[in-house]
């Protein structure tokens, strides 16, 4: 168990690397060199000029400028800068909303730790009840509510407390709510014109002997949206083809650098292995061996193109609907098509920039088994994940150690690596066994078949919280407390055992101590420091870049991953509200993470991320149930822990906090939560209204094009039409007939305007 010079080798330790961190950032990006690694989303946006393009040889590497290093912490004031609208407009509301989380962090518990401070500390302070008992404890315990006594009135401050921190969690996110739906419609009802305010996903789209997918859904949607309907594309699945442009693409980053790394040095050939990575198989000249593999690929691809145009079976039962108005879009997004519901089932299609088209071509019959599967799946790795869990605690433990590894007592026994292990390795040990997860749960939301990488984050935002609560939160208080008190437990009768819990339950608050140094104070600040994307941008400046094209394409943004981020930001709040009427010195650490990552991660929203899609904050509702979650969680805990000190009479006072909680969340739930989930009809006629007004003769179908095309057949040179725009010059104005091919509908015989096997189908504007 970690002691006070523990926690204070280990606050030592992770200060200097984050000051470390932070002085070799503020060097880095002052050199010319590196400032498309600092500053890539001012050059994407053509707002920043490379300072190598002038200047003398020397200038063009190292910033000579001596008065510039004097003002190295400039970067923090000039964070802070920058107005929230203005914000919003540089980054996306995303970005902004992300940010109040950290916002809504420090207005939460900057209040809570000083009540804290002023009314549990002394309370518990003042007591010696861990004196007096068997249990393994350090000096930082008497702080926490297991050293007063079993069943003393004091208790009285902490239920007092307790309901101070419910009102003043649940006043702060109601105002976050009001705050953020406000600027959720604001956002929308200011926002640019975007394909995907125009256009619904259409799923499921039922077989029909008669016609063909592109033919059924132009039926379909001229005869039930007659005034509205302007356009359809078809999905195709196109994910053999996608991953062929990959494998191109990639061949082709390889001869660009065997063919500059010959440009360097004529006089000798470049070479490669045709085995494994390179390192294998026979020895042949580089650039004919990618010539040839990329002319290979090729063919291959050009086969698979045809295959996808020609075959109807490539054609997937979805299609991407577009709208004359907003309006029109809304109302079909947000009702039900037919009678049958498990039919033409329709949702909001996400921006373009945001699709996954690789899930587009799994049947819609198989996501409920698919999740079936992920769900056992998850259930599964939540458990064999208890085992790394335990492994972490017990080598944290200084008994665990030199049991499982003897020899090694004399050097643990040292001061210096007993306050190591005690004070650092076990928060680094669960960072360490943590960094996978993401990826493995990543995956597991792909398999699922969702179709945003919106939508993808945040069901693996939703996954990794389940998986810190259960693992790294429960696992960690259950198998650290009992591999702690190991000696105690098996010393104890059973009718004591529950007391003995209650007592050793707060003092793992020194675990997460150390984890929230590691993770929360260092890891932040290598962040900011961006070491793989220097080490990655340089590689690629030296071994592949010839134009200032190439150049622009090595830089790595990035984005705010959401899916690993949002949840290590709640493990916070979770530990937070937890341990704020249990053990209070948690909480200045927690404090100090959420101010220095709200600094950091607005310096990078402005100079570096350049996010991949925006959802307009529509993540929102799911951190504000999770906060939730959190504070039910502390009331819980809290009811537990009194009972077996020997407070039953807190019971009743306690057990209202969950209900008024829970009452709270619903009311939030029924007032805010559908900003975020449906678009208002209002306010998508007063921009379509106002756009007509503008805009009257503005071409909506030359605008929506190609918008939901599938990638790979952007911008490809092939004689078939049907990826084009339809030219309807011909017939503006004439009278729309509902074509079909069913020969059961003998009161529309003619054939389609449209060849089945054309992807893309308009109708003409209504002049």
């Amino acid at each position: 168990m970690a002691t006070l010079s523990d926690i204070g080798l280990s606050a030592a330790f992770n200060i200097l690397t984050a000051i470390a961190f932070l002085l070799a950032f503020a060097f880095l990006r002052l050199q010319p060199i590196n400032d498309r690694v600092y500053f890539p989303k001012w050059y994407l946006r053509g707002m920043r000029d490379s300072p190598i393009s002038s200047g003398a040889a020397v200038q063009k590497f190292v910033n000579l400028d001596a008065r510039s290093y004097l003002k190295f912490l400039n970067w923090m004031p000039a964070a802070l800068k920058m107005p929230q609208d203005e914000l919003i407009n540089h980054a996306g509301l995303d970005s902004v909303v992300y940010l109040r989380i950290y916002l809504t962090g420090l207005k939460i518990f900057v209040p809570i730790t000083i009540l804290a401070f002023l009314v549990l500390v002394p309370v518990n302070w003042t007591n010696d009840a861990l004196e007096g008992m068997t249990v393994v404890h350090s000096d930082i315990d008497k702080l926490s509510i297991s050293n007063i006594p079993y069943g003393s009135k004091r208790f009285i401050a902490h239920v007092a407390v307790a309901y101070a921190i419910t009102f003043w969690t649940c006043y702060v996110l109601l105002r976050e709510y009001q705050i953020i739906a406000k600027l959720r419609l604001r956002f929308l009802a200011s926002e640019k014109r975007r394909p995907d305010q125009f256009t619904v996903l259409v799923r499921n789209i039922p077989q029909d002997p008669d016609e063909s997918i592109s033919e059924l859904v132009e039926h379909f949607f001229l005869v039930n949206h007659p005034d509205h309907y302007l356009r359809h594309q078809v999905v195709y699945n196109a994910n053999k083809l996608a991953d062929l442009v990959e494998k191109k693409k990639k061949m082709q980053n390889w001869l660009d650098y065997y063919r500059l790394k010959y440009e360097r040095n004529p006089s000798e050939r470049p070479t490669t292995k045709t085995g494994f990575l390179g390192c294998f198989g026979s020895k042949v000249d580089a650039i004919d061996h990618y010539k040839s593999e990329i002319e290979k690929i090729g063919k291959e691809e050009a086969e698979e193109r045809k295959k996808v145009m020609k075959d109807p079976k490539s054609v997937v039962p979805a299609a991407f609907v577009s709208f004359r108005s907003r309006w029109g879009a809304a109302v079909c997004a947000q009702t039900q098509q037919t009678s049958n519901p498990t039919v033409w089932l329709t949702e909001w299609a996400p921006e373009p920039r945001d699709v996954y088209w690789n899930n587009l071509s799994i049947p819609f019959v198989s996501l409920t088994v698919r999740r079936l599967i992920i769900a056992v799946a998850f259930f599964f790795l939540n458990f064999f994940y208890v085992f790394p869990i335990a492994f972490v605690q017990s080598l944290a433990n200084l008994e665990g150690i030199e049991k499982a590894l003897p020899f090694l007592k004399p050097l643990v026994e040292l001061p210096m690596i007993k306050s190591f292990i005690q004070g650092i390795l076990p928060g680094l040990a669960l960072k360490i066994f943590l960094i996978v997860l993401p990826t493995i749960l990543m995956f597991m939301s792909k398999f699922e078949g969702l179709i945003s990488q919106s939508s993808l984050e945040r069901r693996s935002a939703s996954k990794y919280y389940v998986f810190l609560f259960f693992n790294v939160f429960l696992g960690s208080v259950v198998a650290g407390s009992a591999l702690e008190q190991l000696k105690t437990l098996l010393h104890t009768s059973a009718n004591e055992l529950p007391r003995l819990i209650g007592v050793s339950v707060p003092m793992k608050a020194t675990f997460f101590i150390t984890y929230v140094m590691v993770d929360g104070w260092t890891g932040i600040a290598g962040e900011i420091l961006r070491l793989k994307p220097l080490v990655f941008f340089h590689l690629k400046n030296f071994f592949l870049v010839k134009t200032e094209k190439d150049r622009e394409e090595a830089m790595d943004p990035g984005s705010i991953c959401f899916d690993s981020c949002e949840p290590r930001i709640q493990l916070y709040f979770l530990l937070g509200l937890i341990y704020s009427a249990v053990t209070p010195l948690l909480l200045p650490y927690i404090l100090v993470f959420f101010g220095f990552a709200y600094v950091v991660y607005r310096h990078q929203i402005i100079n570096v991320y350049n996010q991949q899609y925006e959802s307009g904050a529509q993540f929102w509702p799911s951190v504000h149930g999770r906060i939730i979650t959190a504070l039910i969680i502390s009331q819980l805990l809290l009811l537990g822990l009194l009972s077996t000190k020997g407070f039953e009479e807190s019971t009743p006072a306690l057990i209202v906090l969950p209900v008024l909680t829970f009452w709270f969340y619903k009311y939030c739930k029924h007032r805010y939560e559908p900003a975020f989930v449906r678009n208002p009809l209002q306010e998508a006629m007063r921009k379509d209204t106002l756009e007509r007004a503008r805009e009257p003769n503005f071409d909506l179908k030359a605008y929506l094009a190609s918008s939901y095309l599938h990638p790979v057949f952007k911008g490809c040179d092939h004689d078939d039409d049907r990826y084009s725009v339809v030219d309807d010059d011909g017939w503006m104005g004439e009278e729309v007939i509902v074509p079909t091919k069913r020969h059961s509908r003998r009161t529309t015989p003619a054939q389609s305007k449209y060849d089945g096997s054309d992807g893309l189908s308009s109708v003409p504007e209504k002049s």
